[in-house]
């Protein structure tokens, strides 16, 4: 453990002694700091004295300490206040990072230059130091536009392969471009601390909206660069397999997934209609994605005998993954009755309960629980962490990631 580090010990986790310089804001930056904060590192969120990240004001909905938004990326973080235009605190500012083991950061490139935090001078000054940059748009061409997540769900491509075919595009339902981007992040991150042990150098990790948003892409994005083809909006149904969508049953959608012939083979049979799989326009998923409407105007006749729970229960029983459109609270609950433990209470620095917050989804055995500190209130932890850091030692830390 850091010398002056607050309650709630790390001590076994994967990334314990690590020390994390967050100087992000917003999602993606904190989302990754986060990440690194549940797997054990100590995070240090550097705010703007009296305003702090951005989202501690996006609001409503407002939990009974702040806004559900900030609360949601910066749980096992200290909050330290600097004005990053004061010298004295760029003084601070330098010392942490001189003393961390990462450095991660979401400043319009080349900002940090001028206030005396270029990260390529941090690097020779600390040469294990790891730094983190995330941008929109990278650092080239579009190093001067402003990057967030919905105008990339939209110039990226999601926003036009999203929605029902005969409707207008649609953005998905949380900033998704946001959260792949800090986990590109925090997996850059872990990648370059795992090289540092081999040579004992840190190094830079670039990572960009755009280009998490179009690796994301996957399939889709493949199907243009490997056959040109450029892909549409097609509602809830898959390109290339089926039945892979929402059917209707007679009280709403069901979700099926038959990744195979033989779970389409065991579909038809629980649905009554043995000899569907038989059919040539429906043997091969090839020949179902061929004759879609067909298949699908043959399977919601029959789905729409009984409600969807019912088919649910068969066709889960059946082994052919299926489920209902849940709500967020219902899937909450889901996996809660399935023993996955998805809420957890977070406390703060006394150790008394004031919250609760999702789980972290990455579990690390053998390793104890996960640290549960509730994220900071704006400058909580000025008092200590300004005593730790002044005056400047300029000392650059041991590795603890070595044995």
């Amino acid at each position: 453990m850091l010398e002056d580090e607050p309650a709630g010990s790390s001590a076994g986790l994967p990334l314990d002694g690590v020390l994390v310089a967050d100087f992000s804001r917003v999602l993606a930056g904190p989302l990754a700091t986060m990440h690194l904060a549940d797997l054990g590192a100590r995070v240090v969120k550097v705010e703007r004295p009296g305003a702090g990240d951005e989202t501690r004001r996006w609001g409503p909905p407002f939990s009974a300490t702040g806004t559900t938004y900030f609360e949601s990326v910066n749980r096992n973080k200290e909050s330290l206040c600097l004005d990053l235009a004061d010298p004295g605190d760029q003084g601070l500012a330098r010392e942490l990072a001189l003393r961390a083991d990462v450095l991660v950061q979401n400043f319009t490139p080349g900002a940090l230059d001028g206030l005396g935090l270029g990260l390529e001078g941090l690097r020779r000054a600390n040469p294990r130091l790891v730094t983190v940059s995330i941008s929109g748009f990278g650092t080239a061409g579009g190093a001067a536009v402003p990057g967030y997540d919905f105008v990339v769900q939209a110039l990226g491509g999601l926003m036009h392969i999203t929605g029902e075919a005969d409707g207008p595009p649609s953005k998905v339902g949380v900033a998704v471009v946001d959260v792949l981007c800090g986990k590109d992040a925090a997996l850059g991150a872990l990648a370059a601390l795992v090289r540092r042990g081999v040579t004992g150098r840190g190094g830079h990790v670039e990572v960009d909206l755009l280009s998490s948003l179009q690796a994301a892409l996957v399939n889709q994005v493949q199907s243009f660069v490997g056959a040109g083809i450029d892909p549409v909006r097609s509602g809830s149904h898959h390109p290339s397999i089926a039945p892979y969508e929402l059917l209707d049953c007679a009280d709403g959608p069901l979700a099926v997934a038959c990744g195979t012939d033989a779970m389409f083979s065991r579909m038809a049979a629980e649905l009554g209609l043995p000899g569907l799989a038989d059919d040539p326009r429906f043997t091969t998923n090839a020949d179902r994605v061929r004759h879609r409407p067909q298949l699908r105007a043959v399977l919601e006749e029959r789905l729409a005998r009984e409600p969807a729970a019912a088919w649910e229960q068969r066709l889960v029983a059946a082994r052919v993954p299926a489920g209902r459109v849940a709500t967020v609270a219902e899937g909450l609950r889901l996996a809660e009755r399935l023993g996955l433990e998805p809420v957890l209470d977070v406390v703060d620095d006394d150790g008394r309960v004031v919250g609760r917050q999702v789980r972290a989804p990455v579990r690390v055995s053998p390793s104890p629980p996960q640290p549960r500190r509730a994220p900071p209130a704006l400058g909580q932890h000025d008092a200590a962490l300004r005593a730790w850091l002044a005056p400047p030692v300029h000392s650059v830390p041991t590795d603890p990631l070595e044995p």
